[in-house]
């Protein structure tokens, strides 16, 4: 079972639950790293072993982040740090975690969950920046990653991130050697519902390269689109290879941290 991680704060999924502090009051990320222990350690307890988390997007010094108090900093250094930290202490008490939002929103207009959300850098910039923390989670050992769901300037503001293959096959698994689990940020979000229908983003994010599909709210919505994948697959615009690694990711990642045998 997994949950949106606790980021502290007002911003927990479960207040009564550490950690205390939102990523953005931390004062360092051995701090961090150990509210990230007492988090996993008490989400265990409750049968929960995955997180989807760490937040790793780069805040913007002028003018500042849509996603607020999420964002640990505006240094990609100190947030590279972070995601170290956080990702370690994770990993050491066996909760898996999907590091967000891949490959950035820290520079985005607004929030995904409002509606459609633009960045306006360019890979170059995006490497100098945004990409730092997420290189320094993948070495830490993150099992997963999560694929924001904004749009982007290398692609004409077009297509979101997550349903886009220059982002989950050439960017993440082949640039920065990603081997875990790619998983999209949530379908049922206005970022992509003001865009696509849930069950053809769906289509769309397996097609890119994603493993696994977040889709919030109506179970009918997830219905669909399971129904849309599996007609896809059937029909061919899903090769059956394409399911096969992403099925073959997700049971290596549930041996690794002993949910299957």
């Amino acid at each position: 079972m997994g949950v949106r991680e606790p980021e502290g704060g007002e911003l927990n999924s479960f207040p009564d639950l550490p950690p205390a502090a939102a990523p953005a009051d931390l004062r360092s990320a051995r701090e961090a790293a150990s509210q990230a222990r007492d988090a996993a350690k008490s989400l265990r307890a409750l049968g929960v072993n995955a997180v989807l988390g760490p937040v790793l997007d780069v805040g913007s010094s002028e003018t500042g982040s849509a996603l607020g108090s999420r964002v640990y900093s505006d240094d990609p250094t100190e947030v590279s740090t972070y995601a170290n930290a956080v990702v370690r202490a994770y990993r050491a008490e066996h909760v898996f975690a999907s590091a967000a939002h891949f490959p950035g929103l820290g520079a985005t207009d607004q929030s995904t969950e409002d509606g459609p959300a633009t960045v306006g850098l360019g890979l170059d910039e995006l490497r100098q920046r945004d990409l730092i923390p997420f290189r320094a989670a993948i070495a830490a050992g993150v099992p997963g990653v999560t694929i924001g769901s904004a749009l982007y300037a290398f692609s004409n503001f077009t297509v979101s991130a997550s349903l886009e293959s220059e982002v989950d096959t050439t960017l993440l698994r082949r640039e920065m050697r990603f081997k875990g689990v790619a998983m999209t940020d949530d379908l049922a979000d206005p970022g992509v519902t003001t865009l696509h229908t849930i069950p053809d983003a769906a289509v769309l994010a397996l097609r890119a390269g994603a493993d696994a599909l977040y889709i919030s709210g109506d179970a009918v919505d997830q219905q669909a689109a399971y129904v849309a994948v599996l007609r896809a697959v059937e029909r061919g615009r899903i090769p059956r290879r394409r399911l096969d690694e992403a099925v073959g990711r997700i049971l290596l990642a549930k041996q690794d941290y002993g949910l299957i045998r």
